[in-house]
């Protein structure tokens, strides 16, 4: 973070000062805690369902013998994260995209190279031009107003606004679109190197099993460059280097205490992350940036005041917590607004226009009750650095609902019905015996085994031992079973038959009637990812371009209005799919008639996409071609050469430009290049009608 954005405070300053901060975020910290209890018992419940452990408040009767517990609510669970996983990351890439927004600012849309090229003979020409050059500027423009950042790059071209007239001989490009392209390989590079996958994975993981995922970030870091250097003396020595990289983090929800007021992030006063450090992990603070030693050192002769809370036993399967706390402190990470006379009394420099009525944006760490950290809020525009994803939106709570409380009324039954199966096969399978004593000698054993002999007295003949058989009741509680799951299935919008189940239905028996099934099952995850894409990936998108207009110097050429879009949506349409739909249209534009209007690079573009291949590898792109070639000189004489001469605007290959006429290009052999061009006289191919006959010549 920029030193210049961060106010860190001294460790002279008045202890009363810290203290009413650190009681104020306390105070906030047990109110948030308290209006959470319902939620802990919601999430706890799930949790123990997911792992098929009965709870203390289950009360078995004396008769039942079985503590069965069929865990289909794992089995949804896994199945939901599974999907969401394959929509998200199964074409290999972050599911993020950057565009232009439709009229962007500080850069043009279009810019094309001008007719009044520069020969080796002239002076070079300003690329601010002057009047009758054909190179005009409007009022006020400049040459960075028509590229932005991407003057270093195109350095020595001569651009104009505005789309070329003709895309050969003036080729053109889309100065905000590079920005974005720019912009996006770069975030992209960036949540690859931080992992942001994997942290993205147990956040969603979350999000199905509790119903809230929670992600942190971007924070500035160090990333260490693996770096060698050649000494003749002794050898390679290793010598890292450092970049300041962003990265982001998945918090737990167990760990996550907003304001109690809230239902979403937008209107959260305040936000505490709850920590459980160890001793050594509380001393490694004093390394970072802007922590106050003297009161970390402080904290750590308090020893340690870790207070385990009542959830956390049923967690980590233990009964109690005795081994748990010690050694063990907590840390309560605080980021909201504090009032402007409580900020000046701890030393915060606050600016002079502001009211007294006034807040401050700030990040604060509390332990036992000492301030370790106090700064203003480094991010512009100051923001809560959390993004908030619920499974499904509950309308007037801040958590969401996820997938175990939605199947938790299935999931009981369903266990009650698998353990009175279980219990009746235990009488049913086995005989009761039915012994009448009178009928037989004093003193017998009633033990039973093959082989048994029984005396009997004299008397009047009859049996004297009778076996009752139990009727065996286990289909109809297996019917019912059976029922609760399905019901389980539409409450959780996850059937049976998308994770695996077997058995064959009429719908089910051919491939087209399991695929209308698993695109009605399709739906119900639409809107799971539609919250990912509104509520995680958005957010993130925008963070992470925060973060490198904020602190990234490095890379200019980024620079633009652009606009954050997260792909998760468009990532259900199955690849397919999709390939088909795009060879139809191929086909369809290979139309002579339609030809001139198809944007034929885009179109193989979007084709590789479908076969999950990087377009930017394998296609040329036909306006940088001409553009770099022009800045060469390579392109000079070249200009309306028939026969084996490749145009300044096509492709290698022979691909045609954007826009052009395919009528007015040749390529290798003279034959017209792109689909739908019309062969000239004297082609093969070429066709006249005469006397109402069609014949080659």
């Amino acid at each position: 973070m920029a030193e210049d954005q961060i106010i860190a405070l001294g460790d002279t300053e008045e202890d009363d000062a810290y203290n009413n901060i650190a009681g104020t975020i306390k105070g906030k910290f047990q109110a948030s805690e308290n209006a959470r209890q319902f939620d802990e018992k919601r999430w706890l419940r799930a949790y123990r369902n997911y792992r098929g452990i009965y709870g203390n408040d289950m009360a078995f009767t004396e008769s039942e013998k079985s503590k069965v517990f069929v865990k289909i609510t794992k089995t949804k669970v896994m199945a939901a994260y599974g999907q969401i996983i394959e929509v998200l990351f199964s074409s290999g890439k972050f599911p993020l995209g950057i565009t232009p927004t439709a009229i962007p600012e500080g850069t043009e849309e279009y810019a094309h190279v001008s007719k009044s090229e520069q020969t080796p003979e002239q002076e070079p020409k300003s690329p601010y031009g002057f009047p009758g050059d054909g190179n005009e500027l409007a009022p006020g423009s400049t040459f960075d107003s028509i590229l932005g950042g991407l003057k270093k790059e195109y350095e020595g071209a001569e651009f104009t606004e505005g789309p070329s007239k003709d895309s050969r001989s003036e080729p053109q490009i889309n100065p905000a679109e590079i920005s974005a392209r720019n912009m996006q390989k770069l975030i992209h590079d960036q949540l690859e190197e931080s992992s942001a996958i994997s942290v993205l994975r147990h956040s969603l993981f979350e999000m199905a099993l509790l119903g809230t995922g929670v992600i942190k970030g971007p924070f500035s870091y160090d990333k260490t460059i693996h770096h060698w250097e050649n000494d003749e003396e002794l050898g390679n020595l290793y010598s890292p280097k450092f970049k300041l990289v962003p990265r982001i983090e998945a918090v737990s929800c167990w760990d996550f205490y907003p304001d109690p007021d809230a239902v979403t992030i937008d209107d959260a006063d305040y936000i505490i992350q709850r920590h459980n450090y160890t001793r050594t992990q509380v001393r490694d603070l004093m390394n970072r940036p802007f922590f106050r030693e003297n009161a970390i050192r402080e904290s750590l002769k308090m020893g340690a005041n870790y207070e385990p809370r009542g959830y956390e036993s049923s967690l980590l399967d233990r009964e109690t917590t005795d081994e748990f706390d010690k050694n063990r402190f907590e840390i309560l990470e605080f980021w909201g607004y504090l009032d402007k006379a409580l900020a000046e009394q701890a030393g915060l420099e606050i600016t002079d226009d502001m009211d007294e009525l006034d807040e401050v944006s700030v990040n604060c760490w509390v332990c036992n009750g000492k301030i370790l950290r106090l700064v203003v809020n480094p991010f512009t525009p100051s923001r809560l650095p959390y993004m908030v994803c619920p499974y499904e939106i509950n309308p007037y709570q801040f958590f969401g609902v996820g997938i175990p409380e939605n199947m938790d009324d299935s999931q009981t039954i369903m266990n009650g019905h698998a353990r009175m199966a279980i219990d009746n096969l235990a009488l049913a399978g086995n005989l009761v015996f039915d012994i009448d004593e009178t009928m037989l000698v004093p003193g017998q054993d009633m033990k039973v085994f093959p082989g048994k002999i029984f005396r009997r007295q004299s008397g009047q003949p009859g049996q004297a031992l009778h076996g009752v058989k139990f009727p065996n009741t286990a289909n109809e509680n297996l019917m019912m079973f059976d029922r609760f799951r399905q019901l389980a299935d539409e409450a959780t919008g996850i059937p049976s038959y998308s994770h695996g189940t077997t058995g064959v239905q009429s719908t089910t028996r051919t491939a087209a009637g399991m695929s209308m099934l698993m695109g009605a099952a399709a739906l119900s995850i639409k809107t799971v990812v539609k919250n990912i894409d509104d509520y995680l990936l958005r957010p993130l998108g925008e963070s992470m371009f925060s973060w490198n207009m904020q602190f990234n110097e490095d890379t200019p050429e980024i620079r633009g209005d652009l606009d954050i879009k997260a792909r998760g949506t468009s990532s259900l349409m199955q690849k397919e799919v999709r390939s088909q739909r795009l060879m139809t249209f191929l086909q369809t534009a290979s139309n002579q008639n339609l030809a001139p209007f198809v944007k034929w690079h885009s179109v193989l573009a979007e084709i590789a996409k479908s076969l999950d291949i990087e377009p930017e590898k394998l296609i040329n792109d036909p306006e940088r071609a001409a553009i770099f070639a022009k800045i060469m000189g390579m392109a000079n004489g070249n200009q309306g050469t028939q026969g084996t001469t490749q145009q300044p605007g096509m492709a290698q290959g022979g691909t045609a430009p954007a826009g052009a006429n395919p009528q007015d290009i040749t390529g290798v052999g003279g034959g017209n290049i792109g689909v739908g061009g019309v062969p000239q006289p004297g082609e093969a191919g070429f066709s006249k009608r005469t006397n109402g006959t069609t014949g080659a010549t």
